[in-house]
């Protein structure tokens, strides 16, 4: 596997991706609010049967974020590109964000998606920033398990984020 900077052709390879995912788990959000407390928890549900989420995000952002030139890393594998991620820099908060990451179906859990990970935070760590950042939706259960595997701890979550009223889930990765 080579993981390297992403060419435009290897641009065009990223959006074709198919970015959904399956899964027959959730983490539900339940609010209690009183007078004297809020609390926000979040519980791992079975589902009855499995789901198929669609990617949350607008992939056309993806050419915008190549452009920047930030980190926008792509796995090539079998001569193929088969996976990517979007790093975007954010030097007033001293964090880079995963802003995107993505595999190929059949090339999910083969250590693709962690080896561009850890080559984000690699480029993250020689940016000199402090944290990395990364956020997907209540429904995509395998990427919170992803998330949680790397180290990546709960942070917070905004139930306004996404177009379509997904709830978006934070996670950081303190890397000084």
């Amino acid at each position: 596997m080579d993981v390297r900077p992403a060419t435009l052709a290897d641009l065009n390879r990223c959006l074709s991706l198919d970015h959904t995912v399956a899964t027959d788990h959730v983490w539900q959000m339940k609010v209690q609010d009183t007078e004297a407390r809020l609390g926000v928890t979040f519980q791992t549900v079975r589902l009855p049967r499995q789901m198929r989420v669609e990617y949350p995000r607008n992939l056309e952002q993806l050419v915008e974020d190549w452009q920047r030139g930030d980190a926008f890393l792509a796995a090539e594998v079998d001569g193929e590109v088969r996976g990517y991620v979007d790093v975007i820099a954010c030097p007033w908060q001293r964090m880079a964000w995963i802003a995107n990451v993505a595999v190929e179906p059949l090339y999910r859990r083969r250590g693709i998606g962690t080896a561009l990970v850890l080559r984000a935070r690699q480029w993250a760590w020689d940016q000199g920033f402090q944290l990395l950042l990364a956020e997907t939706t209540t429904k995509n259960y395998p990427a919170l398990c992803f998330y949680r595997k790397l180290g990546f701890q709960f942070c917070g979550f905004n139930d306004h984020y996404y177009p379509n009223q997904d709830i978006a889930l934070f996670f950081v990765k303190r890397l000084r």
